[in-house]
C-alpha cells in the first residue's frame, strides 16, 4: 500500500531537478537572446550584403542563445548524454575565454554548465512538451521582438552615398568641415593619440598624410560632436551639460550620413575632450557620450578629423 507513495516522493526531486535545469537554459538562452538582439543592431548589421548580416547575427549575436537552447533540448531528450556534454562545452569554454582569470572561468563557464548537466542528468522535466515550449519558445520570441524592432529602426538610415568632406551646421549655428574617407576618416580601431596625430598630419583637402604636422585639422570637441548629430538630415538638436557628463537630444541620433558611414564598423568616435589624464570622451552614434582610456584601442572605435 505504501509503494505508491513512496515512487511518488522519488520523483518529486527529479521532478524539481527537471524543471530547474529547465528554468536555467530557458533563463540563460532569454538573457543571451535579449543581448543578441539588441547589439546584432546596435554595433552589427553593418554589411552591404544581407547574407553577411545574417551571417554575423547568427555567428556573433545569436550563438550563445542558440547553444542554450539545444542544450535544454538534448537534457529533455537525451538526459544520459546532457552531462558529458556540459561539461564538454564548459572546458571549450574556458579554453577559448584564456585570458580570463582561472577562478572566473570556474565560476562563468565550467560550474553553470557541470551544474545545468547533472540537473537534467538527474532530472526529468514533466510534461515535456511544456518543457520543450519553455525552453525554445521565450528566447525565440524575444529575438524575433528584438530583431523586429531592430530591423525597422536600421532599415530607416539615411544614407545618401556621399563619403567626401561635408559641412555639418551644429545646433548653434556654426558648421564644421568633417574630414572625407580616408586617413582622416579610417575605418580601423584607433587609440586617442593616433587618432591626435593623424589629425595634425591631414592635408588641406584630408585626403593624404603628411610627413610633418600642419595642423589643419583635429578632433572634435565633445560639446562640437554632441551638437553636430543628425537623424534623418536633420540636426537632433544635442546640448552637453558637463555638471552630470550627459547629453541630450531632442532627437536621438542615428548612424547615418553626412557623418558616420551605414556600411562601417566604427560606431564610436574619439573627441578630443579629455576627461583626466588617461580618460577621453568617446561619441556613439546614437549620441551618447562615454569616458574611455586614451590607450583604448579596438575596431569599433576610431575618429573623424574636422575643422573650422
Amino acid at each position: 500500500m505504501n509503494i505508491p507513495s513512496r515512487n511518488l516522493r522519488i520523483k518529486r526531486p527529479r521532478l524539481l531537478m527537471g524543471w530547474i535545469a529547465v528554468a536555467l537554459v530557458t533563463l540563460i538562452a532569454s538573457l543571451w537572446a535579449y543581448w543578441g538582439g539588441i547589439e546584432n543592431f546596435h554595433e552589427g548589421w553593418y554589411y552591404k550584403s544581407f547574407l553577411d548580416n545574417i551571417l554575423l547575427m547568427l555567428v556573433q549575436y545569436w550563438l550563445f542563445a542558440l547553444v542554450f537552447m539545444f542544450i535544454g533540448l538534448i537534457g529533455i531528450f537525451f538526459p544520459k548524454i546532457i552531462l558529458f556534454l556540459c561539461v564538454a562545452l564548459g572546458i571549450a569554454a574556458s579554453m577559448f575565454f584564456t585570458d580570463a582569470h582561472f577562478s572566473l572561468i570556474w565560476l562563468m563557464m565550467i560550474i553553470p554548465f557541470a551544474g545545468i548537466g547533472i540537473l537534467f542528468f538527474f532530472g526529468r522535466p514533466k510534461p515535456r512538451w511544456l518543457a520543450i515550449t519553455l525552453t525554445i519558445g521565450l528566447p525565440v520570441m524575444i529575438l524575433l521582438v528584438s530583431t523586429i524592432i531592430g530591423g525597422i529602426r536600421v532599415s530607416k538610415r539615411l544614407d545618401d552615398g556621399d563619403y567626401g568632406a561635408r559641412d555639418v551646421i551644429r545646433n548653434n549655428g556654426i558648421a564644421l568641415t568633417w574630414a572625407p574617407r580616408g586617413p582622416g576618416w579610417p575605418d580601423d580601431g584607433m587609440s586617442y593619440y593616433e587618432a591626435k596625430d593623424i589629425c595634425q598630419r591631414l592635408s588641406e583637402d584630408g585626403t593624404v598624410l603628411l610627413d610633418k604636422p600642419v595642423y589643419i585639422w583635429r578632433l572634435p570637441t565633445v560639446e562640437e560632436a554632441i551638437a553636430s548629430q543628425m537623424i534623418h538630415g536633420e540636426n537632433a538638436n544635442g546640448s552637453w551639460d558637463e555638471s552630470v557628463q550627459q547629453a541630450t537630444y531632442n532627437k536621438t541620433p542615428d548612424k547615418e550620413t553626412p557623418l558616420w558611414d551605414v556600411h562601417s564598423k566604427v560606431i564610436y568616435y574619439w573627441t578630443d575632450t579629455k576627461v583626466n589624464d588617461k580618460q577621453a570622451y568617446i561619441i556613439v552614434y546614437n549620441g551618447d557620450v562615454y569616458p574611455r582610456s586614451i590607450d583604448s584601442h579596438y575596431g569599433y572605435l576610431s575618429f573623424r578629423a574636422v575643422k573650422e
